[in-house]
Order: C-alpha cells, then sequence, then structure tokens
C-alpha cells in the first residue's frame, strides 16, 4: 500500500524479488528475521545470526536487530547517550572495543514500546561504522547519512530516507 509521498519523491518500481520502502508501513512493522546476517570489523565476526527481527518502516531500509547472545561477547559496551524514538521508545547506544573503540556502532531499546516488545535487549548495527554487514551472501550497503542504521540490499529499492535533503519526509 504505497503512501502519501512526499513532494518530489518518486519511488523506484520494485522488480521481481524486490521490496519498495515506500510500501513500507507507518506506524513500523517488526517481523521475525530467517535471514543470515553478519557483521566483521577488523576481520573478526562481531555479530551473526539467523534470527532475530527486522523493523520496516516508511522510506527506510531494513533495520536488523541481533540477539544480544548471537554478538561476540564482551565486544560490545554501553555509552552515554540516548535518542527517542515515537514508535520504539528510548534508545540506548553501545561502543565496540575490537580493534580500537568505535563509538555509537549499534543501539537497542533496553524497555521499548509493547508494540517492538520482542526487541528488548537486541541490537541493531550501523552499516556505516563497521567493516562489512551482510544479509544472506550479499554486502549490505549503509543507509544515506549517519542517524538511520537502515540496511540496503539488491532486495530494496527506494529513494531511501538519510541522505541529504531527506530530513522532512
Amino acid at each position: 500500500m504505497r503512501r502519501h509521498l512526499p513532494r518530489g519523491v518518486h519511488p523506484e518500481p520494485p522488480g521481481p524479488g524486490q521490496e519498495s520502502v515506500w510500501d513500507y508501513p507507518r506506524p513500523p512493522r517488526l517481523e521475525a528475521n530467517t535471514r543470515h546476517l553478519l557483521v566483521v570489523l577488523g576481520g573478526e565476526v562481531v555479530a551473526e545470526t539467523r534470527g532475530g527481527y527486522r523493523v520496516l518502516e516508511t522510506s527506510h531500509p531494513p533495520v536488523y536487530y541481533f540477539p544480544p547472545e548471537d554478538c561476540a561477547p564482551g565486544a560490545l559496551v554501553p555509552v552515554d547517550g540516548s535518542s527517542f524514538c515515537e514508535w520504539k521508545g528510548q534508545a540506548s547506544y553501545w561502543s565496540l572495543q575490537q580493534p580500537e573503540r568505535i563509538t555509537d556502532v549499534a543501539w537497542s531499546y533496553p524497555a521499548p514500546t509493547a508494540a517492538f516488545a520482542a526487541i528488548a535487549g537486541h541490537l541493531a548495527f550501523y552499516a556505516q561504522k563497521v567493516e562489512e554487514c551482510w544479509v544472506d551472501d550479499e554486502q549490505v550497503q549503509p543507509n544515506p547519512g549517519s542517524f538511520y542504521g537502515g540496511w540496503i540490499t539488491s532486495r530494496v529499492v527506494g529513494p531511501f530516507k538519510g541522505g541529504t535533503g531527506t530530513q522532512g519526509w
């Protein structure tokens, strides 16, 4: 179901096996993940799962949430700072300790809203802050900009919120 589009936004038509971010709902939808997800930094696997969840929101590439037990033990440490999502609640941020400290590489919702209770404590990674992120056998392209953490693959078409000029979407 295509939503009302911001002025000047022209969605790419999805091809076979693709999804348009402009068909994703608002408020966002939470789905169980079954794809193989991988996060690599410094040549080391930081997180790997076939579980967790993905969140789909209008104009955003999918965001994948990893169960904490599928992240390398001791690799992530909580940091000061937080942000607020009108749909999911108060987010906390995490830094990665290997090979050097990289701040705000991931975020989580310790006590999300009821609709997103399943992702409590799960971690989402910014593809733009690590070496590699993978969905199945495809390397992810980072979400444009520095605020949003969606993962772009050939399975999803935009344009995507996050780049220059998209603040008002």
